[in-house]
């Protein structure tokens, strides 16, 4: 596997590529943002690591670019700046995870792995579908029958991560650490409230409903099995 590795703080880029190399990755480093959208256009990756801050060309316009051209490598953005504006901005312009400084290598591991098992089943052209349902990750749009339908950043990136694992239980854990980034249970209802929110939208008017509860599990998306005749 090859990591594409845009960094200009040099202890840190060491300290990446050398914890990716003692994990089997080969990996090439950029220090500046023009070098490093030049080596993301012209060399085939599998995760590109992307600091947020760089000299020459900043992560969100080389990540932009990047999408612009039909780029699609799993992006995975770093960065100090880590308010739920921040993040949502990270992922709005095409990024497909965002870890914050400081933090530590075996996390970067672990979502390094999450990318590359999804990048086993996702479209090349970044289109999701479920069913009628269609999510255009470039766009940003959602559709159903071709419908228009508007949501907000959180039940965007809920529905996301629905789509991503479709025809799977998505347990209120998973969705708590892939939207919120809690590693713990805040005991409120705010999934609840949202799943609410965006099963109102996707399924209220169509049909079937594709947003089920899994009683005592979680959620799945997708066609309810045909019942046995």
């Amino acid at each position: 596997m090859h990591i594409l590795v845009i960094e200009d703080d040099t202890e840190t880029a060491n300290y990446i590529a050398r914890g990716l190399k003692q994990h089997g990755y080969t990996v090439d480093l950029a220090t500046d943002g023009k070098d490093g959208l030049f080596m993301a256009l012209e060399n085939p990756h599998d995760i590109i690591i992307l600091d947020r801050m760089l000299p020459a060309l900043d992560g969100l316009s080389i990540l932009k670019t990047l999408r612009s051209s039909g780029k699609q490598t799993p992006v995975i953005l770093l960065s100090a700046m880590g308010e739920v504006d921040d993040r949502v901005e990270g992922l709005k312009a095409g990024g497909d995870d965002y870890l914050v400084k400081p933090f530590a290598f075996s996390e970067l591991l672990a979502r390094i792995e999450v990318l590359l098992r999804r990048g086993e089943i996702k479209p090349d052209n970044g289109l999701l579908k479920v069913a009628d349902l269609e999510m255009d990750r470039l766009t940003h749009t959602v559709k159903r029958a071709g419908k228009v339908i508007n949501l907000q950043p959180r039940e965007y990136l809920i529905l996301e991560f629905l789509m991503q694992h479709a025809g799977q239980v998505v347990t209120r854990t998973m969705l708590l650490e892939s939207v919120w980034e809690y590693h713990f249970d805040p005991q409120t209802n705010i999934i609840d409230v949202h799943i609410s929110r965006l099963r109102n939208k996707i399924d209220k008017g169509f049909t079937p409903a594709l947003l089920q509860t899994v009683r005592g599990a979680g959620y799945c998306l997708g066609e309810p099995a045909a019942e046995p005749d």
